[in-house]
């Protein structure tokens, strides 16, 4: 019984091609490993980068007089917030209001100097998902949070893994990374989203019927909880889902988080103040997207309980299941996207798309 309500979870994502999946006791290599420029270790097989993003001269950014000094202001205050504070909601929706006056432009040199940093730190481009260019067979995997548990890499669990990255034809032109806030409900932002080169959602939501007309249905890489699918052991799950998809010769194919790439993109972004238990998915996702697409759009990262006109919203497009409290610093991270936003590395769609 269990096995067939399983097949009919995953067949309703027909049309999905990667299924991404987060355990959630999360991976995690035991030691860190040493590694050379461009070549793969013998024991774990994570690759350093080999570093060839240029950073173009600041003259590719402009602003115009009559807002210059407003936005300035606005931008000071952002790059100068104590993540060590607490503030309200209005406080953030206030400063989202701010910045919709600000145009956005996509700043080149500092989209290649943060894509320099996540490059440096976490090599998503080899590192991102488990291959077999970067695990070796053999090799000991161990539990992040249970570090006296570890799983061998033996050969039945090699062969699960893809032989290099899944992601054909990266870096992709454009990216949209949808989120499950209740701002995209109503938003229109279907037919944008499905416009993307790529992309990439998050937990298994819905996107068929009418709530597509905000969503999209265009999936290229969905992340998937196993404890979505079932309560039991996350680690099985997770190698039975990927058995059941090649059994059916389905199109979707299940990858997953490479351990080393969460654990450094965790200290990547704690050293930027996002201090919590776990990073959120989406988090997770835009950190991947920004050094495998050349532009990224968020949709649906608003973790708040009231739109930008204080109307109250469900947290979720689909339902309102709050998160566990404490779990993920949610307004830190959404502070880290405002930041970025800014900046010009990506764009943070807020309210209703326009029609194309």
């Amino acid at each position: 019984m269990r096995g067939r309500n399983m097949k009919k979870t995953l067949f309703l994502l027909l049309g999905t091609s990667l299924l991404l999946f987060i355990l959630t006791v999360w991976l995690s290599i035991g030691e860190s490993a040493r590694y050379r420029s461009g070549t793969v270790t013998s024991r774990v097989g994570l690759v350093k980068p080999e570093l060839s993003y240029t950073v173009p001269s600041q003259s590719n950014y402009t602003t115009s007089p009559v807002i210059s000094s407003f936005c300035r202001d606005v931008e000071d205050r952002l790059l100068t917030v104590s993540l060590k504070k607490r503030y309200s909601e209005d406080y953030y929706i206030q400063t989202v209001n701010e910045l919709q006056n600000c145009t956005w432009q996509k700043r080149p040199q500092e989209y290649s100097k943060f894509r320099l940093y996540l490059s440096t730190c976490c090599n998503g481009l080899k590192n991102f998902i488990v291959s077999q260019n970067n695990t070796s067979l053999g090799s000991n995997i161990t539990y992040e949070v249970e570090s006296k548990k570890k799983i061998l890499i033996a050969e039945e669990i090699y062969r699960m893994f893809p032989k290099s990255q899944p992601f054909v034809g990266a870096p992709f032109k454009q990216c949209a990374v949808v989120g499950n806030g209740g701002i995209l409900a109503n938003s229109g932002c279907g037919a944008e989203i499905d416009q993307s080169d790529f992309v990439f959602r998050c937990n298994l939501p819905p996107t068929w019927g009418n709530i597509s007309v905000d969503v999209g249905n265009k999936t290229n890489l969905v992340t998937v909880n196993p404890s979505i699918i079932s309560r039991n052991s996350n680690t099985a799950i997770s190698f039975e889902v990927h058995r059941i998809l090649e059994k059916n010769q389905a199109k979707q194919k299940a990858i997953f988080f490479h351990p080393y790439y969460l654990k450094n993109l965790a200290q990547f972004w704690k050293g930027r103040g996002v201090r919590a238990y776990r990073l959120s998915t989406g988090l997770m996702i835009t950190s991947a997207a920004i050094e495998l697409c050349e532009e990224v759009k968020l949709y649906g990262f608003w973790p708040f309980s009231k739109n930008q006109e204080g109307k109250p919203i469900s947290h979720h497009y689909y339902d309102n299941i709050l998160p566990k409290p404490g779990f993920h610093a949610m307004p830190k991270e959404f502070y880290q996207v405002l930041q970025l936003h800014h900046k010009g590395v990506l764009r943070l769609q807020i309210g209703k798309c326009e029609k194309r």
